[in-house]
């Protein structure tokens, strides 16, 4: 796949914008309220089992799974339900989402306790009943992902974290190493994968000295350091950088014989398994150029994007002139600041007006950067031709769903164009007509 590909493999050499790499979790003020959404994962949405009226704990099963591909959904906060509605969320999509009114005590449910784990169908149940999803941003069910349908050989630990200003899943491994390791020999005995490589981008080196001091009398598992390029992360970049091996085209990582989990995910599950509390929290970075105080908050699941800002503050004299939910390189703009946070949310990037307003898009001028620039080899200048004449073949042939919107491309272009926008619908379209049988 990637080598057949000949791609460069050179990835954008982003800022090191690390601001808050020092800056220890610390516990937002508890918000008034919290809207839990039912959704936040992917597959099936959860179901609401709870009633306006409600009194609630923190850890309280308020979503059910109901499906295969789904996820628990717990309450963050302990207080009254004031609403079961529906919400629109960011995608355009509708589910259920749950309103609670905290009471300020943070009263643990009586029903966290630690699981009883002693075989591997216990184990995937307790993951299940935590309502584990990829926390690295993908959000995909813990418990699906580890029952693939083809044996794997590695179990590889995503700690690149490359995206610019991020340093969650750093802080993750400096104050949760114990927890991490608890969830990979978990993992480890109750999956029968022999063994286990974390991956960590070079410019951490206090996390990969940590992580090595943890695991050297651990013989399965072994720190991999990795190029400090942005795009490592990357679920096919990390299995070639850590592997050597290629997922085959359409195919999963399991294919390439390795699972892929974010070091974040990980570190949740050791802490489940010694504490019984569900995911109902994740350390969020606040940063940007708009951000009065950097830094990494412990946020409740369901908070509003307004109060994330108003408890790091707004730099006097300057106008905000976007939200970012996530990385400032693959996150997206946050439309509405009520608009509640998930479990998949790993930073708010405060951007001021005057950054947040790109110069105007001139015309191409071929210099090829996009192509010399992509981590997965591929063209956007070409796929941009093929999109426009909707030429689904030469899309296929361009291999256009390999492209994860990683914003390299509008990154280095020096005509400013909006290249990941682009590919982003390029893609869509492709796969689109693919699913209707269109002409591959």
């Amino acid at each position: 796949m990637l080598n057949k590909l000949k791609r460069a493999a050179l990835g954008a050499h982003t800022p090191h914008d690390k601001a808050t790499a020092a800056s220890k979790p610390v516990p937002m003020p508890l918000p008034a309220q919290v809207r839990i959404l039912m959704s936040q994962h992917i597959g099936a949405p959860a179901k609401a089992i709870v009633k306006k009226g409600d009194q609630v704990c923190v850890g309280t099963l308020i979503g059910e799974a109901s499906g295969f591909v789904s996820a628990n959904i717990h309450s963050s906060v302990s207080g009254t339900v004031t609403a079961v509605e529906s919400y629109r969320l960011s995608n355009g999509r509708a589910c259920d989402s749950v309103v609670i009114q905290t009471d300020g005590k943070q009263t643990v449910d009586p029903a966290v306790k630690p699981p009883v784990v002693t075989d591997k169908a216990s184990f995937l149940a307790a993951v299940r009943a935590c309502g584990l999803v990829g926390l690295g941003g993908a959000g995909f069910p813990t418990d699906v992902k580890l029952q693939p349908k083809t044996p794997v050989d590695t179990l590889l630990i995503n700690a690149s974290e490359c995206e610019v200003w991020l340093t969650s899943d750093t802080q993750e491994m400096l104050n949760s190493s114990d927890d991490i390791i608890r969830g990979i020999k978990a993992v480890l005995q109750y999956t029968g994968i022999p063994r286990c490589i974390i991956g960590i981008e070079k410019n951490k080196p206090e996390c990969i000295d940590l992580m090595c001091q943890k695991t050297k009398d651990l013989g399965n598992v072994d720190v991999k350091p990795l190029p400090s390029v942005y795009g490592t992360g990357a679920e096919l970049i990390l299995i070639e950088k850590c592997l050597g091996r290629e997922v085959p085209h359409g195919g999963l990582p399991a294919d390439a014989g390795a699972i892929v989990m974010n070091v974040t995910s990980v570190s949740k599950l050791g802490k489940y398994l010694a504490t019984g509390m569900p995911v109902v929290e994740r350390t969020v970075t606040v940063d940007g150029d708009a951000c009065a105080k950097p830094q990494n908050l412990v946020v409740p699941v369901g908070t509003s994007y307004q109060d994330i800002i108003n408890a790091a503050g707004l730099k006097q004299g300057v106008t905000l002139g976007k939200v970012v939910d996530g990385g400032a390189m693959m996150g997206r703009a946050v439309e509405d600041l009520s608009y509640p946070v998930s479990k998949t949310c790993s930073g708010v990037i405060m951007l001021s007006d005057a950054s947040a307003n790109p110069p105007a898009a001139q015309a191409c001028i071929r210099c090829g950067r996009c192509i010399e620039y992509c981590p997965m080899g591929l063209a956007p200048v070409e796929v941009n031709g093929a999109y426009a004449a909707r030429d689904v073949a030469e899309l296929g042939k361009l291999h256009v769903d390999y492209c994860f919107n990683c914003g390299s491309c509008t990154f280095v272009c020096p005509a400013k164009r909006p290249c990941t926008q682009m590919m982003s619908l390029a893609k869509a379209y492709y796969l689109n007509e693919i699913k209707k049988g269109g002409n591959k």
